[in-house]
């Protein structure tokens, strides 16, 4: 009796086939629900009414957030913690990594992983942490806040009462930006870092034996040789900080603060979504909020261009 053998897979498909569950996963999970939000911005469509109940308005939706005053605002929170907790970071890891890398060998790994920490530990941990830290009557911050009053020259400039930093619409802002800064400069100083470390030791040497002091080969070395980095750095800081979401959404509740003051753009749409039941109008938005990104990354792009006739 013969046994039956297994059809022969022809050469030319069975990369496919290899292939074939992260496409499969890919298709379910990345390309269904884009297709999916896109074809929902041009509906209306409560979903507690199932998906019969969809409705075609054209471009309603996204002439409605176009003309939404709170969108608009959100937006603008959205931009100024971009730039707030976003630049700062790079200011800070660039001569951080520099000195680490200059400075530490043995304990190099050590140090790095402890500035590194804050990115892998849980934002919602974060949140908490910092909320305490934050606390009007109880929290560290204002405690030190308080305890540098009583320098004579500190004093003239420090608040000579707790500051509310979760309750007042101004104070809201800086709070989660240090909350942002706090947790990714870390992971930027892991970038330059490795940078850094591919950069060939033999130019500074030769500027060394040129006479070139340490802060010379900082400004006409190590920061020419960095800019892929940065470039690449930059980029994620602006994706990232136009879809900042969980810090500001734990630290205020879900609701953005007084005033909205920490409503940021993922946050609103979240809201337009699941509390207001309008997921047209969510979807639009948040097709919006990808052409902003888009166009930001273009110029950011741009922006790191090499100059000169070849560029």
């Amino acid at each position: 009796m013969m046994i039956p053998t297994a059809r022969r897979i022809s050469p030319t498909w069975a990369p496919y086939l290899f292939i074939s569950p992260f496409l499969i996963l890919f298709a379910v999970f990345g390309v269904f629900p884009l297709a999916f939000s896109l074809y929902l911005a041009f509906q209306t469509w409560e979903p507690t009414s199932g998906l019969a109940a969809m409705q075609y308005v054209g471009v309603d939706n996204f002439a409605f957030a176009l003309r939404d005053e709170w969108f608009w605002k959100s937006l603008k929170n959205t931009a100024w913690l971009a730039v707030a907790s976003g630049l700062p970071q790079h200011l800070v890891a660039i001569p951080l990594a520099y000195f680490i890398h200059s400075s530490f060998t043995r304990l190099r790994n050590g140090v790095v992983g402890a500035y590194f920490m804050p990115y892998i530990t849980s934002t919602v941990a974060i949140a908490i942490l910092f909320s305490s830290l934050f606390s009007t009557d109880y929290g560290l911050i204002n405690i030190g806040l308080q305890a540098m009053c009583q320098v004579p020259v500190l004093g003239w400039f420090m608040p000579q009462d707790p500051t509310d930093w979760l309750g007042q619409p101004e104070n809201i802002k800086p709070a989660i930006a240090i909350i942002v800064f706090w947790r990714y400069v870390g992971f930027n100083v892991v970038l330059y870092l490795a940078a850094l470390q591919t950069i060939p030791k033999d130019i500074y040497e030769a500027a060394t034996m040129d006479g070139a002091s340490r802060m010379q080969q900082f400004w006409h070395i190590t920061l020419p040789s960095l800019k892929p980095m940065i470039f690449f750095g930059v980029t994620l800081s602006v994706i990232g900080g136009l879809q900042l979401f969980e810090e500001p959404f734990i630290l205020t509740g879900g609701r953005g603060g007084s005033d909205q003051a920490g409503m940021t753009t993922a946050i609103y749409l979240y809201r337009m979504a699941f509390d207001f039941n309008d997921f047209g109008a969510a979807s639009a938005m948040s097709w919006l909020l990808f052409i902003v990104v888009a166009i930001l990354t273009w110029l950011t792009n741009r922006a790191f261009r090499p100059r000169g006739p070849s560029a």
